[in-house]
């Protein structure tokens, strides 16, 4: 069964719902106007892009992923299974993080995980999927499916830009918690994918 996916106007529309019932991110609409989509192509290449963002800035994240591509020439399972481990490690990837992208790339490779059948299944069922990936932690599922997957009604728990805006835009003494996120995002749904959006466009704005 296809799932709803976020496109440009159904964006617009979820911004403008989520401006009518909550005024400070009104006050985000009304300055910034809709948010980019800020999609990625579903598949391997955006899930090792989101492992190697993981700790570490995204332009610095950027830099390494194109490094890979250009050393491998195509960001693939096969290639990257081909490389091995210790190649990624040469192309500027910790040792952890060779481990999970190397690791990935062969669940691929062997069928034992395919990430076209995603959509036919429910979320739960496609997050636990995901989630039995070492190196995939809630925070990259939530950020694959709220990019690459584009759902309307994923919150990426965890994340620190979000955690840091919703501070500034809830007049909270601290950045939000993760019990904080989960309490004041719930007033969003079902459209908190787009409120992500909207926050995250407040963050780069402000700085």
């Amino acid at each position: 069964m296809k799932r709803t996916s976020l496109t440009l106007e159904n964006l617009d529309y979820g911004a403008q719902q989520l401006a009518a019932v909550d005024a400070d991110l009104s006050r985000i609409y009304t300055r910034l106007g809709t948010p980019p989509l800020w999609a990625r192509e579903p598949g391997f290449a955006s899930l090792v892009h989101i492992i190697l963002e993981q700790q570490i800035s995204i332009k610095a994240a950027q830099t390494v992923f194109e490094r890979l591509c250009t050393h491998l020439g195509e960001m693939s399972p096969q290639r990257m299974v081909s490389a091995g481990e210790e190649e990624l490690k040469a192309f500027g990837l910790t040792r952890q993080k060779a481990r999970y992208c190397f690791g990935l790339a062969d669940l691929i490779h062997n069928g034992k995980l395919n990430l076209e059948q995603l959509d036919d299944l429910s979320d739960t069922e496609g997050r636990d999927a995901l989630l039995a990936v070492p190196g995939l932690g809630p925070w990259s599922v939530d950020v694959y499916y709220l990019m690459a997957l584009r759902r309307p009604d994923v919150w990426p728990l965890g994340d620190l830009a979000l955690a840091a805006a919703m501070q500034e835009v809830k007049q909270l003494d601290a950045p939000a918690t993760r019990q904080q996120q989960v309490d004041i995002a719930s007033a969003w749904s079902p459209w908190r994918a787009v409120a992500a959006r909207l926050l995250w466009m407040h963050y780069l704005d402000s700085r």
